[in-house]
């Protein structure tokens, strides 16, 4: 018989966890990272052999989480939770996995945060299913190898780029989540707004996952802010209307874009004329960090193609002025030179 996950950890206590699927068939989107994690799932519980390493990586807010919650409650094993930035050093993991039942789920979330040290030290926990403990100090000091029972590692990160090659090359599965499309980001939202008790009509749905950007964790924040507003304002009951208008208020426009994101795009074409122009002058002129719009603001503007990147700075698209209702200024040719490499 199959038995619920046992959440151990720092597992976040917020309202998200409400909103988030607890099996895979419940999940919408990600396809076709979700049927071959259905099959390794149904392997390995076919075989009862404990699951394969699996290390999911993409942007915020896309169900990394999501999954590795889900596998083991679909495995109807154990499930414990960890942070990467938590794990200072290798005598913080030992616990999770001397605690480790047979064929249970240790999920680390950041995992590229994990200091060089505790990473050697995963090494042989993932291969062997052993760890090496040093005890006493000095000439004094011993060796105590100690066995572990077959967990599987699930490993969530942002930035696959700092994970050291040797780390990921042991995740026998690795898969990458994307953007969600209007279609499945209005699942979504009708399903959240089911699970908290709100009506929703459909139009009102797809505006707020047109306004989400791709990424589900923005739809159900979107959702519960106009959630709060019809309560507020009207009967409680969301419409295309009233989320526009709940929206507006928060400052969110028909593609997505929030204030900073407004401001970004105009103080590139009304003090810039358009660029191109370096990050640290734009930040300097909005008086925001410079960090803070290169990872913060530009990721979508770039990925909703209203701006680029040039080699001399950033510079408003064609869509990027339409999007401001300005007219783009006239090609300079001597600017279009000045930016060609001196050898082609």
């Amino acid at each position: 018989m199959s038995r619920e996950p046992i959440l151990q950890g720092n597992q976040a206590k917020d309202d998200d966890r409400d909103l988030r699927p607890q099996r895979m068939t419940e999940m919408v989107g990600q396809r076709e990272v979700f049927e071959r994690i259905e099959i390794a799932v149904d392997a390995s519980r076919k075989r009862e052999e404990p699951l394969g390493h699996i290390l999911f990586d993409g942007p915020p807010g896309l169900g990394k989480t999501t999954f590795a919650t889900c596998i083991p409650h679909d495995l109807g094993v154990g499930l414990q939770i960890a942070s990467g930035a938590a794990l200072a050093a290798p005598k913080d993991l030992v616990p999770y996995l001397t605690n480790a039942e047979e064929g249970s789920v240790l999920f680390i979330d950041e995992i590229h945060r994990l200091p060089k040290t505790v990473e050697e030290f995963l090494y042989p926990a993932m291969e062997d299913f052993r760890i090496d403990l040093v005890l006493g100090e000095g000439v004094n000091a011993r060796t105590l190898c100690m066995n572990l029972k077959p967990f599987t590692l699930i490993g969530a990160t942002t930035r696959t780029g700092l994970l050291s090659a040797p780390l990921r090359d042991r995740f026998q599965m690795r898969e990458h989540l994307d953007f969600y499309s209007v279609d499945e980001l209005s699942k979504i939202v009708e399903r959240s707004a089911d699970k908290l008790g709100v009506q929703i009509d459909a139009d009102a749905a797809s505006e707020i996952a047109r306004r989400s950007r791709g990424t589900p964790r923005l739809a159900n924040n979107r959702l519960r802010w106009v959630r709060d507003f019809v309560t507020s304002r009207a009967d409680g009951c969301i419409s295309s209307e009233l989320t526009c208008e709940a929206l507006q208020m928060q400052g969110i426009d028909q593609a997505g874009l929030d204030l900073q994101d407004r401001k970004y795009l105009e103080t590139i074409c009304r003090v810039f004329h358009g660029g191109p122009v370096g990050a640290e002058a734009i930040a300097h002129t909005m008086n925001v960090p410079p960090d803070t719009l290169i990872d913060e603001v530009e990721p979508f503007l770039l990925r909703s193609e209203l701006v680029v990147r040039t080699p001399r700075g950033r510079k408003l698209t064609e869509a990027g002025f339409d999007h401001l209702g300005v007219v783009p200024p006239p090609e300079n040719p001597q600017a279009e030179e000045a930016e060609r490499p001196l050898f082609e």
